[in-house]
């Protein structure tokens, strides 16, 4: 186990890994920079001074272990993530220490609750995949509209995106997912998920003002279908997409995100609107925000900063709805996150 405030983030020098190491340094933590191309570290330590840079490669065991050397947690933000989160589970589970990614790769995180629940839980740690903007922040919302529920019939999360500028590593993952699924899609219906070929509807999704409605993509599927159904009992889990957005992601030209502000963040905007119902009643809570990659930080960050502090309600793989107060968790992101809940969805 490591000293309390040395946080590794392997993936330091990448888009998502950049914004995690300033939340962390913000939050008061040491960040530990991690990564397997040794001169993008050194070149990100340069620019931070006094910061340790540490060079692992994930087919090297011996090399994450002394990376992790002394550290309290370990975040992951690089992807691949079908190639880099078994090797750190592993390497954080030598540690002892608790491990937090930012996955969005359905099948590596589906890969993550099957194969270290068991060992995970024994251990006595917390494994948290999908801590970020696909799949941690969904899943919060959801478990925060469920309220009171135990269950319910269906999970609706609609992400309204003013465009969608892609990382170099998000392409790389949707690459790899790609090919894991041999070209087909994917959808969590009867309390399963389900490879098909059926072609994606389109359709208007009401989100609140000032966005409004908007087109959106049905069954564009996101990681949400893995972290909802890990502890809630709802067999019906769809994700949509602003059809603008989803163009932008699938155009042959796509330019990566500009920065627009002293953070670093981008001038996209988020709308991430949520709905469960069970039976006639319907609940429904969004959140608003400035870009989807910047909002990944605070969320891992936080995650990582309730695990050491003990404010946890489990051990093992869980989502983020599962091991923490998903309402308490949103609440403390009201510097970057605004929430909505209609008049008559307050139950």
């Amino acid at each position: 186990m490591g000293s309390g405030r040395n946080v590794a983030v392997f993936g330091a020098y990448g888009h998502t890994g950049r914004f995690v190491v300033a939340e962390l340094r913000e939050r008061g933590y040491i960040p530990l920079l991690l990564g397997r191309d040794q001169d993008k570290l050194l070149a990100l330590a340069q620019a931070q001074p006094g910061r340790e840079a540490r060079q692992a490669s994930v087919d090297d065991p011996a090399s994450l272990d002394r990376a992790l050397n002394g550290a309290a947690a370990v975040i992951n933000c690089a992807g691949p993530f079908a190639s880099t989160a078994a090797p750190l589970v592993e390497a954080a589970l030598r540690a002892g220490i608790p491990y937090v990614d930012v996955a969005a790769e359905i099948e590596a995180n589906v890969d993550t609750f099957a194969h270290f629940a068991g060992r995970a839980r024994a251990a006595g740690t917390v494994v948290v995949p999908a801590m970020a903007f696909y799949g941690g922040l969904g899943d919060l919302l959801v478990t925060t509209a469920m309220g009171d529920w135990t269950a319910a019939d269906e999970a609706r999360i609609a992400y309204g995106l003013s465009s969608w500028h892609p990382t170099a590593g998000t392409l790389a993952s949707g690459a790899v997912s790609g090919q894991r699924r041999g070209g087909r899609r994917v959808r969590y219906t009867g309390g399963r998920l389900e490879y098909h070929d059926d072609a994606l509807p389109t359709l208007e999704w009401p989100f609140p003002a000032p966005l409004g409605p908007q087109s959106v993509i049905g069954e564009f599927t996101m990681a949400d279908v893995v972290t909802v159904p890990s502890h809630l009992a709802v067999p019906e889990v769809r994700t949509y997409m602003t059809a603008k957005a989803a163009a932008d992601l699938s155009a042959p030209d796509a330019a990566a995100p500009a920065a627009v502000d002293d953070r670093g963040r981008s001038a996209q905007t988020f709308v991430v609107d949520v709905l469960v119902r069970s039976g006639g009643t319907e609940r429904r809570v969004a959140a608003t925000g400035q870009d989807i990659y910047a909002i990944s930080a605070p969320l891992a960050v936080e995650a990582v900063d309730r695990i050491l502090t003990g404010r946890t309600r489990t051990t093992g793989v869980a989502s983020a709805g599962a091991v923490f107060d998903a309402p308490d968790f949103l609440r403390a992101l009201s510097a970057h996150l605004s929430l909505h809940v209609p008049h008559d969805a307050r139950g």
